[in-house]
């Protein structure tokens, strides 16, 4: 008893010592270590059990029940069973005890350490485990009590995350199982007489049928007068016990709810119950009663809203599973009536409510979670509850929508448009599987998509919203690159668009009139232009003015976009149907853009500059924008009516063409220039009319280009420029004869641009090899860049292209790629230059190989293997950082491209290539942890494999019709085992993705070339793998990759399945330390003999289970005694 008593003084000195702020790290780790130690003695929880009862310090409460929760699941079957009774007979009853007392945190704690005693041993060892918990929940004083045991063994037991064998968590769930309607039936008890209790004493009569709460809708939806009564009782006010009790039986509800499959045990009265505590977080009259009448203490509004929440999460968690069967179609029926009766509910405009401020009464956690329910309603149920024909689904899209348009917050309004988006999918989907009935399904819901449509039009006008969207952030980018004001843009376009999709008249007949009434606005500030001393300037001061014209210029941007959205919907076989909209859009976009570039309001000044010239800039930048958007509109204009009616369409892109050309200066907005520079690539590559060439606005571009005297654009804008004259020189003309391509002239006109921008740059070659001065040597650099970034994007744009175009582009630059391979050894140690460099090389080798001719070709990768020697990508790898290493990866990924190439002309370089890989750049990565350069590499190494087979295995014909099946010759042997060696090591990396990548990789090589079933493979190297992939598993080190990793285990081991059985895995449990003979001898009888994958995957996920459960018993206690 002494030692005892001195033991705990020590320990809570300890403890406050080791907690105190003046506490050293140092000290607190000495602290920390003796602790460790005295819990690791073997009759630790002794002591332990003695400062439970004896202590009032909750650091040491904490300590003494971690100290019994590692001795419960590391070292429970060491411990003798005298102890372990002692152990289940003492905790529970200091439970009982001192619940009332206990700290929340500490009763918690308490109690999973119990619940833990029973995972390992109800029933056998502890079989009134389970029947305590049922007697605590049944006697009204331990309620509360009960129910946290309750939940905590839903928690602990039916989803364990300790390990335990598979035997036991399946046996674990079975028993569960067995109690789960005892269970329910208990909870729906409690809830049931806690509101019947209350009900009673609240004293408002329910409302008379007049006062509008039980409509016709609600009949309709419930079908039974009765149940509609029901919900209509006011809501009782609770006491603080009673909410703490219902709150707890709602919070195991919904765990329960988690994995016990759906089933008759979830019966209609819990449903219904479950129900009416929904209804307390819509009800915000709640907390109004509260405070005046009632003399008893009551629970006010938060706690009651929380009630509410937690009832939702429960109907959630039955919502959210997809397998329904048969027999609980019904109930979920009756589930979504009654939620939409709180739909309803939270909707319902009064006099004294709007449906905006009922909605911003409610808890906002309330409203998260009905969003949720209806989410999942729309994307789980909707095509199973549709066919009801008592379901009102249109009644229920009036009320989503008023749900939807009257959120209080942004996000709420997001979430509400996904649902949207969800149920026009499915709408979508639906109409193209059932083609024949398709007006039928849109009559039913056109009305509430037009409306749909024009709400959310409105939202994004500040015409109609502006307070709201002047919130909205405009300046900081997410993750995604965008504004929360684009965000809430392009959520909103979607839902237009895919209204279009689905109803294009009425979609285009309600957005096309508000277009016009913004752009009339904007075609009128003509007249309010004055010249003035420096310029013009916009007329327009009177702020009032002024704050219109904003509005009224950003809703024309956004209306802009909306209407470059809807352009696929105007191509393809509607095309003809639907032109004359198309025609009306366009010509007004070509109109305004031109107006815009004439009066140059981008330029004007105005009296709120900050505001209204960032306002012009971007209406001029956006219906450039919409009108490139209509590229492919056009295109087929082109193709399909050009013939009968040439001249509108002439007429079209020469004003386009009018408004583009005075905005390619570097004098104008870089937005403006670069969305000018966008349609113009367009308009040369998508449309691609034959007259381009000879419009002067054109030409007038091609002399600005190609004059050396001219300031450069900025880089983006010269590369756009530049791609847009190049394509119209390159590519075909649609609708043309090859005889009338006019090649010859074009070809020389390509000459001819390509020469002239790159004149500096070929006269780089004559200096290179010369030492150059810092200054000089950074404006070669530019000269450089300037001048690959334009050709690289040259060669790109025609890779995809005919013949002849690729042919062309690769006589205009050939001079250009001589040069660069003569400049790319003076810069090999300049890695951003050499970057570039091998970025130009990889476009080529990817678009022009064939151009390029075999011979050049060779001279290129050679001079590349001679550059990089083994100290030259030491240097790039090691020690210039990110750049470096992208260099290295490009010329991998070069490399890739030339051993892809059929045929024999490059298989001279594979020896040098494997050489490379295996020799040279694999041993400087292969320790670094960092995953640069591997990725590259081994998609090479792969490459080498898959396109090279033969290089390692010959087939012959012969040999296999005389045998039947082929055993081939090998042949660089050598080479193939070092590459299956690099695989097998990069899966001992920490690295997931280059796990994934060359699990991938293997997996590729035995499905396209049956790997694993070679005799080398088969002999040498299939066990060891399958080793490595059964160790990873063990150590839990990729467990994201659980799965995949599973399924190339099986195709492994059933290339030999006699062998795996027979020699590998006794030697593989053999080799496993940590476990004893008889733990071996069960793992491999578990291990059954299937040779079907899923069994075999289940058979080795048991396996690493079960291994690491016997290693986690077996670490068991350390001799020797710690005192404190």
């Amino acid at each position: 008893q002494a030692s005892e008593e001195a033991s705990l003084r020590a320990l809570e000195s300890l403890m406050t010592e080791f907690f105190h702020n003046c506490t050293t790290n140092e000290r607190k780790r000495e602290i920390e270590e003796l602790l460790n130690n005295f819990a690791q003695q073997i009759g630790a929880w002794r002591f332990c059990l003695y400062f439970l009862s004896s202590t009032r310090n909750d650091y040491v409460m904490m300590y003494s029940l971690t100290v019994f929760e590692n001795l419960i699941n590391k070292m429970w079957l060491g411990v003798p069973s005298q102890d372990k009774m002692e152990i289940r007979s003492c905790l529970p009853k200091l439970l009982l005890a001192h619940h009332k007392t206990l700290p929340y945190f500490i009763r918690n704690k308490l109690c999973k350490v119990i619940v833990d005693i029973g995972r390992q041993d109800w029933p056998m060892f502890y079989h009134d485990f389970f029947t305590n918990i049922l007697q605590l929940i049944q006697s009204p004083v331990t309620t509360p009590l009960g129910l946290i045991m309750l939940k905590t063994t839903s928690e602990e037991l039916a989803c364990p995350r300790e390990d335990l064998s598979v035997a036991r968590k399946e046996e674990l769930r079975k028993l569960l199982l067995e109690q789960v309607q005892t269970v329910l039936g208990l909870l729906t008890g409690i809830l049931e007489s806690i509101w019947d209790k209350h009900s009673a004493t609240a004293a408002t009569p329910p409302p008379s049928p007049t006062s509008g709460e039980s409509g016709d809708l609600l009949s309709s939806l419930l079908q039974s007068p009765s149940a509609a009564k029901l919900l209509n009782q006011p809501i009782p006010i609770l006491d603080t016990d009673s909410e703490y009790i219902c709150s707890l039986a709602l919070e195991c509800l919904a765990h329960l709810f988690s994995w016990i499959p759906l089933s008759t045990s979830i019966t209609p009265s819990l449903l219904t119950t479950i129900f009416h505590f929904a209804r307390f977080g819509c009800d915000s009259r709640a907390r109004k009663l509260a405070v005046n009448g009632s003399s008893h203490p009551s629970v006010l509004g938060p706690e009651r809203g929380r009630l509410g929440v937690l009832a939702m999460a429960c109907i959630n968690e039955l919502m959210s599973k997809n397998c329904v069967p048969m027999e609980f179609e019904e109930y979920l029926l009756r589930m979504f009536q009654q939620t939409f009766y709180l739909l309803q509910k939270i909707t319902r405009e009064n006099n004294a409510h709007t449906v905006k401020s009922r909605l911003e009464e409610l808890d906002e956690s309330y409203i998260e979670k009905f969003t949720d329910f209806l989410r999942l309603f729309v994307s789980v149920h909707l095509r199973r509850i549709e066919s009801y024909s008592q379901f009102p689904v249109v009644e229920f899209l009036a009320l989503l929508f008023k749900y939807t348009f009257h959120q209080p917050t942004h996000e709420g309004y997001f979430s509400c448009l996904d649902i949207w988006t969800l149920f026009l999918d499915y709408l979508t989907s639906k109409i193209k599987s059932r083609l024949a009935d398709k007006e039928a399904v849109l009559n039913r819901y056109e009305d509430a998509l037009v409306l749909l449509l024009t709400e959310v039009l409105n939202r994004i006008q500040f015409r109609y919203n502006q307070a709201q969207l002047e919130e909205l952030d405009d300046e900081t980018l997410d993750d995604d690159q965008q504004t929360e004001w684009q965000r809430y843009l392009r959520q909103s376009l979607e839902v237009v668009a895919k209204v279009m999709e689905l109803l294009p008249t009425h979609a285009f007949s309600t957005l096309f009139p508000v277009l016009q009434d913004n752009l009339e606005v904007y075609l009128g500030l003509q007249q309010f232009v004055v010249t003035s001393g420096t310029g013009h300037r916009l007329n327009i001061t009177a702020e009032n003015d002024c704050r219109r014209l904003h509005c009224s210029l950003r809703d024309l941007s956004s209306l802009l976009q909306a209407v470059g959205r809807l352009a696929e919907y105007f191509t393809g076989d509607v095309f003809a149907a639907r032109f004359n909209d198309a025609l009306t859009v366009v010509e007004r976009l070509v109109k305004v853009t031109l107006y815009g570039s004439q009066i140059k309001l981008y330029n004007i000044e105005t009296a709120v500059p900050s505001v209204l010239k960032p306002d012009l800039i971007d209406v001029h930048a956006q219906s450039l924008a919409a009108l490139q958007a209509y590229a492919h509109w056009l295109a087929q204009f082109y193709s399909e009516v050009h013939r009968q009616n040439p001249e509108q369409f002439i007429s079209l892109v020469s004003t386009a063409l009018e408004a583009i050309t005075p905005l390619i200066s570097s004098k104008v907005q870089e937005k403006l220039l670069l969305s000018a520079c966008h349609l113009l690539v367009s308009l040369a590559t998508t449309v691609r009319p034959v007259f381009l060439i000879s419009i002067p606005a054109v030409q007038k571009v091609f002399n600005r280009i190609t004059d050396t005297s001219a300031q450069r654009l900025p880089d983006k804008a010269q590369v756009l420029v530049c791609r847009a004259l190049s394509n119209v020189l390159l590519l075909p003309w649609p609708n043309l004869p090859e005889s009338e391509q006019q090649w010859a002239v074009r070809s020389t006109n390509h000459a001819s641009l390509v020469s002239a921008l790159t004149r500096e740059y070929r006269q780089l070659k004559a200096t290179a090899s010369l030492p150059q001065r810092k200054v000089q040597l950074e404006d070669t650099k530019v000269i450089i860049h300037q001048t690959l970034s334009v050709l690289e994007d040259i060669v790109e744009s025609v890779s995809g292209e005919s013949t002849k175009s690729r042919q062309i582009c690769y006589q205009s630059l050939q001079e250009s790629v001589q040069v660069s391979l003569a400049l790319f050894p003076a810069f090999i140690h300049q890695s951003d230059v050499t970057d570039e460099m091998l970025s130009f090389f990889l476009t080529l080798f990817q678009g022009l190989r064939v151009q390029m001719g075999v011979p050049f070709t060779e001279q290129i990768i050679q001079t590349f293997l001679n550059m990089f020697t083994r100290e030259q990508l030491a240097e790039s790898i090691l020690h210039e950082g990110s750049t470096g290493c992208r260099v290295v990866e490009k010329f991998l990924k070069i490399l890739q491209v030339v051993v892809q190439e059929p045929g024999q002309v490059f298989k001279p370089f594979l020896p040098s290539v494997i050489s490379l890989c295996m020799e040279q750049v694999y041993p400087i990565i292969a320790e670094r942890s960092s995953p640069d350069v591997k990725a590259e590499l081994f998609e090479l190494l792969f490459r080498v494999l898959h396109h090279n087979w033969r290089y390692f295995f010959k087939s012959s014909v012969l040999a296999s019709v005389q045998r039947g099946v082929a055993e081939e010759q090998m042949e660089n042997e050598a080479q193939f085992s070092a590459i299956m060696q690099a695989f097998g090591q990069s899966f001992l990396q920490p690295d997931i993705h280059l796990f994934k990548q060359n699990l991938f990789y293997l997996e590729t090589l035995n499905t396209k070339q049956k790997l694993y079933h070679k005799k080398i493979f088969r002999t040498t190297m299939l066990f060891q793998f399958v080793n490595v992939l059964l160790q990873v598993l063990v150590h839990k080190s990729h467990d994201l990759l659980q799965e995949e990793i599973g399924i190339a285990t099986y195709n492994m081991a059933s290339v030999d399945f006699d062998g795996f059985y027979s020699a590998f895995l006794p030697e593989f449990l053999a080799s496993c330390d940590g476990v004893d003979s008889n733990q071996k001898n069960v793992l491999g009888r578990n291990f059954k003999m299937d040779r079907d994958l899923p069994s075999f995957t289940q058979n080795v996920h048991r396996l690493v289970n079960d291994l690491r459960y016997y290693r986690l018993c077996n670490d068991s206690l350390p001799p020797g005694t710690v005192k404190l």
